[in-house]
Formats: structure tokens, sequence, C-alpha cells
């Protein structure tokens, strides 16, 4: 099939594609590169660097013609979307607007979306299921709602097929090391560079910590799977981020220094997903431990350093 992936010269659109890629589909990317890296994006794709609020990406649509949309660009940063709600707003409730009138409009078979599980707020039972109240506590967990509320809409209108995917907090190689979304690379990054790690909060806030490869597996398998459902993407499982730390201190093998800080606006203080419902609806289950994640994570990084580290050494030589 030919797939349209918005925000594939992302962190989580590089492992999408390359699933995807993998499984023999045709991939067209559409990214503005803004946060998105053109490194992140294979020479097997069709590219188009534009912004998905662009009217003018219709022109992708009409000369592309995908069978599903995979909608993963957004404005993933908690903290931005609070001193910034109209930018947040644009991006994320505007821009899948856009792409859902033009998926109705040339006759998509499916829109495929990127939630998050900012959209509960603070969770009354843990861990959440889908089925629990939506109280979202960001601006940017609003957005979220609303495109959901938005899909469904178009659902019952113009009979346009999604599923729609709330992901709890992904990591993994790629990750940019910035922002509260990309905690697990930050640290990771930190740990390699021998620098303290900063904490928002006394470090006893939990979070769900998924896999990025898990992540691309259940949006792959959504494609043929979990029509008109909501689903939680997670591990099921609450992890401190003390206890995270601990867990990069041994897989890094070194003693790490933590600088606590006030918590930021927004945040929520729990967080787990109950991934039942993905269980029977995708056939999808995590398969990575959080050990075995952060090591490929790790390793990723050190490559990093090490390629920057040849570069930098090549371009001293050739001045």
């Amino acid at each position: 099939m030919k797939i349209l992936v918005t925000g594939g010269g992302g962190f989580i659109g590089h492992h999408v594609t390359k699933e995807l890629l993998e499984k023999g589909h045709e991939v067209i990317i559409v990214d503005t590169l803004i946060t998105g890296k053109e490194e992140n994006i294979p020479d097997a794709v069709t590219f188009y660097s534009m912004d998905i609020t662009d009217p003018e990406i219709e022109t992708v649509f009409s000369s592309e013609e995908p069978d599903v949309v995979i909608h993963l660009a957004a404005q993933i940063s908690v903290s931005y979307s609070m001193k910034y709600p109209q930018e947040d707003g644009k991006v994320n409730i505007i821009g899948t607007i856009n792409l859902l009138h033009l998926s109705a409009k040339y006759d998509v078979r499916k829109f495929i979306f990127a939630s998050s599980a900012a959209v509960y707020g603070h969770p009354v039972t843990l861990p959440v299921s889908e089925n629990h109240q939506l109280m979202p506590t960001s601006s940017y967990g609003l957005s979220k709602m609303t495109s959901e509320n938005y899909i469904q809409m178009y659902h019952q209108s113009k009979q346009l097929p999604f599923t729609i995917l709330r992901f709890s907090n992904v990591y993994g190689p790629r990750q940019t090391a910035e922002g509260e979304a990309g905690v697990v690379s930050i640290f990771l990054t930190n740990a390699a560079e021998n620098k303290p790690i900063q904490v928002f909060g006394d470090g006893n806030q939990t979070r769900d910590f998924i896999y990025v490869k898990d992540v691309a597996n259940a949006c792959v398998r959504a494609i043929d799977r979990g029509d008109n459902e909501i689903v939680n993407i997670g591990s099921k499982t609450q992890l401190s981020i003390n206890q995270l730390i601990h867990t990069i201190s041994k897989v890094s093998e070194k003693p790490l220094s933590i600088q606590f800080k006030n918590p930021r606006e927004g945040d929520i203080e729990h967080s787990s997903l109950n991934h039942n419902h993905a269980r029977k609806q995708l056939e999808w289950d995590p398969t990575y431990s959080l050990e075995q994640g952060l090591l490929e994570t790790m390793e990723e990084i050190q490559r990093d350093r090490r390629r920057s580290h040849e570069a930098g050494r090549e371009k001293s030589h050739s001045i």
C-alpha cells in the first residue's frame, strides 16, 4: 500500500517509516524538518518538505493518492503548549483538520492518529484504560483531545475510517535530547557526557515508558487492524523518575549526579496505560524490556558521539 507519514523525519516517524519499508509498503513523507532531521528520511521514500497547516499540502494528496495516512506530525512539548497555546493549537488542531479534510476528499482508506496519554490529565485510577474520563491539564493534551474529537466527527460525517493510538512516554534511538518528551534521551546523553541530571519535582512522579520500536509496530499493525477504535499504547508499568535514573546508572555503569528543580506547569504526577485493548484490537504487546530499550538507545547515543568526534577531528585536520 501507499502510506503517507506526516512527521516522517521525526523520532517516531523514522522508526515507523523503517518498518513500513521492511514490510514492502510505498512511503510518502511530509515534514517541515524544523524538529525532524533529513538524516531520518531514507532514500527509498518520496519526500515533501511541507507544513501540514499549509493548504498547498493538497498537491501531495492529489498527486500521490495515498491509501493510508499515519499522522505523527505535531507540536509535542507540554511546556511550550502552555506558553504558546496558539501555536500548539495551530499545528495540532488546524493541521489535523487540514489532513482530515483532504483524507476524506481523496478517499483515504484509513487515518491513523498519534494521540497521547496527556488527554487523560491526572488519572483517577491506574493503569488508565481508554474509557477513563478525559481531563487534560495542558494545552498539548487539550489539542490532542480536540483532534480526536474531529477524527471521530469525520468518521461519522464522511465515513473516514480511523485508529487513534494514545502513546505513553515514548523513548529510543534518534530521540532529541531536549524538552520533557525526551527525558530518557536527555538522561542518557548527560550520563554519557558525565553531566548532572535535572529532575523537575522530587523524582517520585511516575511515567509509563514505551520503546519506540514497539510504538512503530503498533502504528503499522493499525493499518489493517483496530478499525474505528481508540487504543492505549504503553507498557502498563509505572516507573518513577528516580527508578529510571537508577536503571540508567545500572545500564551505563556510571554513578549519576542529580539536581532537583521545581515541578513544571502542566505536568501530571502519575501515569500508566492499560494496553489490554491494543492486545485485542491490534494483536499487539510491547516486546522490549526497559533495560533492553535503554541499552539500544545508549549505544546509538555513543555511536553519534563517536561520529561527531571523528567529523570534528577531520574538519580540524582540513583547516
